[in-house]
Formats: C-alpha cells, sequence, structure tokens
C-alpha cells in the first residue's frame, strides 16, 4: 500500500499543532511498513526537516505555488456570495495537474484541512479536479477545527460544503460527526473518528526507549516499574507474585520492569529464575516480566532512566524489607504513580502517610526488631482482596486514569490498529 498526506505546510515548525498531527501519523504508516508520500508547498523548507520528517523513507512532492516568480494568493474564503480572485482558476487547474501527476501511484491520499479551510480554497477545488483523473485514489478528509455551518453557495465556495467521490471524513472526536456530515450534507455512514494521538517515547532518553523497545510494555494497562539490588531483601519475588495476582483479578494486561543490579547476597542468575518461575506459576507470561540486566544493562541503568519508565508507569510496590527512606518512593510519586507501600518498615510508613499512599503488611526490620506477618485465612485471599481494592483505587483516580488512558487509547499504536488503518484498508 502507498499512501499520501497532503498538507500544503509551507514549514514544518512544531509550534503549529498539525504538524504535530502529521508526525505522528508518519510514524503509525512507517512502522506498518507503508510507503508514505509527502505533499507539501514548493517553499516548504528543506531545512525544517527533522525528527520524523527527515526519515529517509518518506517521498518528498512539492506542489506548484507560484508561476513567472510570482506566488499563488491564499486567500482565506469564508462568504458564500464571495468572489475568487482573478488568477484563480488558471492557478487551480496548474495545482490539479501536478497532483494528478503526483498521486498516480498511490491508493490512499489523506487530505489534512484541505476541504475544510478557506484559505485552502484553491487547493479544495484542484484536488477535487484532479480526483476526476484519480479513479484508482481513495481519500480521507481530515477536519481539525470545529466544522462549519453548512451554506447554500455558489462554486467554487461551495466545495467547502459539499461531498466528494470516494471520501471518507473525518474528525478527531465521535462528538463532531455529525456536525461533519451536516457541513459536507454526506450520510453519517461516510464519516469516522480518528483521534489525535502521541507517541508516548517522545522525551525518553536513549537507555529507557531501548528498554521499553526491548520488553515491548508500551500498551500494557498496569506498567510496574521497580528499581533495586537484585536481592533478596528487596522481594523482587513478592512483586512477581502480587502483579500476577492483579493480572488474573482485573483481567488486564500487566507489565513488569526490574531495573536490577546485581548484589552479594545471592547469585543473581538464581534469584532472577526463581522470580521468573513465581511469576509464571501465578499467571504472567514470560514476556509480562523483564529485567534490565537482561536487557543490555548488566551493571544498571541511569537515574535519568528511571525517572523516564516512572513517567510511564502507574503502579509502584515496594515489599522491602528493610529502608533507611525509600528515595524510590518519591521518584516513583513525582512521576504520577499510584504507590503502594510496606506500612511494617517505619520509614516507608512515614513517607506514605504523608503521600497518601496504600499500604499493605509484610514482614520486616524494623530499630530494634523484626516483625512477622500472619494472613487470615491466607497469604493469597490477602492479596486478592487487596489486589482488587488496588485495582479498585487505580480505575478512580482521574490522575492515574488519564495517564494510563494516553499512553494506550491516545496512543500511535491504538489509534492506528483501531482507527485510521481500518479506514486504510476498507
Amino acid at each position: 500500500m502507498k499512501v499520501a498526506i497532503l498538507t500544503m505546510f509551507n514549514g514544518l515548525s512544531s509550534v503549529y499543532s498539525l504538524v504535530n498531527v502529521v508526525s505522528e501519523q508518519l510514524k503509525m504508516l512507517l512502522a506498518d511498513g507503508v510507503s508514505v508520500k509527502m505533499l507539501v508547498s514548493e517553499h516548504c523548507p528543506d531545512s525544517e526537516r527533522t525528527g520524523i520528517f527527515a526519515d529517509t523513507r518518506i517521498a518528498w512532492v512539492k506542489i506548484v505555488n507560484s508561476q513567472n516568480g510570482q506566488l499563488f494568493k491564499w486567500h482565506t474564503y469564508t462568504g458564500a456570495q464571495e468572489k475568487v480572485h482573478d488568477a484563480f482558476f488558471a492557478q487551480a487547474a496548474l495545482i490539479a495537474a501536478d497532483f494528478v501527476q503526483n498521486l498516480q501511484d498511490v491508493d490512499v491520499c489523506i487530505l489534512h484541512d484541505i476541504l475544510y479551510q478557506g484559505v485552502h480554497l484553491l487547493h479544495n477545488v484542484a484536488i477535487r479536479n484532479a480526483q476526476k483523473s484519480l479513479p484508482h485514489v481513495k481519500f480521507l478528509a481530515f477536519t481539525h477545527s470545529a466544522p462549519a455551518m453548512h451554506l447554500d453557495a455558489d462554486y467554487p465556495i461551495s466545495c467547502m460544503f459539499s461531498s466528494m467521490p470516494n471520501t471518507t471524513f473525518i474528525y478527531p472526536t465521535q462528538c463532531g460527526l455529525a456536525a461533519v456530515a451536516k457541513q459536507y450534507q454526506v450520510p453519517l455512514t461516510q464519516c469516522a473518528c480518528v483521534s489525535n494521538s502521541i507517541d508516548p517515547s517522545i522525551g525518553l532518553n536513549r537507555e529507557a526507549l531501548h528498554i521499553m523497545q526491548q520488553t515491548g510494555m508500551m500498551q500494557r494497562e498496569i506498567l510496574i516499574i521497580y528499581p533495586a539490588r537484585l536481592t533478596l531483601a528487596k522481594r523482587f519475588h513478592i512483586i512477581a507474585e502480587f502483579a500476577g495476582i492483579i493480572k488474573q483479578y482485573c483481567q488486564k494486561s500487566v507489565g513488569v520492569i526490574f531495573c536490577d543490579f546485581s548484589s552479594a547476597d545471592i547469585d543473581p542468575a538464581l534469584y532472577r529464575f526463581l522470580v521468573k518461575d513465581v511469576a509464571a506459576k501465578n499467571g504472567l507470561a514470560e514476556n509480562d516480566i523483564a529485567f534490565t540486566s537482561q536487557c543490555g544493562y548488566p551493571n544498571g541503568v541511569a537515574r535519568e532512566t528511571v525517572f523516564d519508565l516512572f513517567t510511564l508507569s502507574n503502579l509502584f510496590l515496594c515489599p522491602s524489607y528493610s529502608e533507611s527512606f525509600g528515595l524510590t518512593v518519591i521518584e516513583a510519586a513525582s512521576r504520577g504513580n499510584y504507590i503502594v507501600l510496606n506500612e511494617a518498615v517505619p520509614a516507608l510508613a512515614e513517607i506514605g502517610n504523608s503521600i497518601d499512599a496504600y499500604f499493605m503488611r509484610w514482614s520486616a526490620r524494623n530499630f530494634d526488631c523484626e516483625t512477622h506477618e500472619t494472613y487470615h485465612p491466607s497469604e493469597r485471599l490477602y492479596y486478592l482482596k487487596n489486589a482488587q481494592q488496588i485495582f479498585e483505587n487505580m480505575a478512580k483516580n482521574p490522575v492515574i486514569n488519564a495517564k494510563t488512558l494516553a499512553r494506550i487509547r491516545y496512543a500511535n499504536g491504538w489509534v492506528y490498529e483501531n482507527q485510521l488503518k481500518p479506514l486504510l484498508q476498507k
């Protein structure tokens, strides 16, 4: 499949929100192996191609925007009775010929605000004329502002308010589809929602990005990051067990990434094996759990990497046997995680009370003694009860819920697979 994205951009500054929308769509398409063309104004500077726009897989096409050294005029047409400028139709014909030449080899053409904005009336008319020579091309026409009230206007102003053959009209939210259908006088079945999206990996440092690519856990509904020395006292095995129980109870995808580094207390390979065994016995699949020491970082990861990973995760568990403070608790909290701590550790109890953490109890070392917990009727039922409460609390917490939805529901992967790709293949 080959897809063209028609924007008529004169620049690629990310200050312009539509540039960001297009950049994320490019990432989606290229990640799926789709051949992509970008159609922009002939005056869009090559020097502004940074980030995804610099990807060599993108074929750039510059559409005519001048004649005999004179720039075409882009007037902002709004009124139903407005007259177009004298050179309008001659300029539209030149642009249409360029569209025909450069869209012959594509299957789908995505239009961004071309049919909507009055400033693009020239390109609106041109693409409608070009379409007569492109019967094989399917069009997806995006509107990125509030749909306009339908006006009964004369041609060519009517092009902003009328249907176009072989075209699906797209809006970024469901609530606007009826208004879009009314503006262009098309049935609602000819309209569809494709949300604007984000790439959750933007801003991650190289280590964090590599770890997320290695583990494939970006889309996990419950994502736990646990940075600690690989020792029994940090209780990696309890986190693996509890994560498995959460997965079984809530029927959601769960991922655990241990940012580990070795200690002298126990053989690292042996403890990792034990933790994975506990995970498997409690319902976690092999790809639900990962150790950064097995992702190419045997000596641990940078603190900046931990912070970056915490921006993605939504649940932090700390069943540690002993802590003098628990700095990772504050680090996780600062990045918007739901915090679950061992109340039996005095330092964790103190910090947890100050940040309104959720408490569970495991055996612990106090200042003058060791405490031992017993669970009635069983430890597993204790875990099940708390897993249920934690999941409910997370679902009700607006910050945790919004953070999770942003990483999953409004991420490129979800939007592409569930909204854009089906329209491309339709």
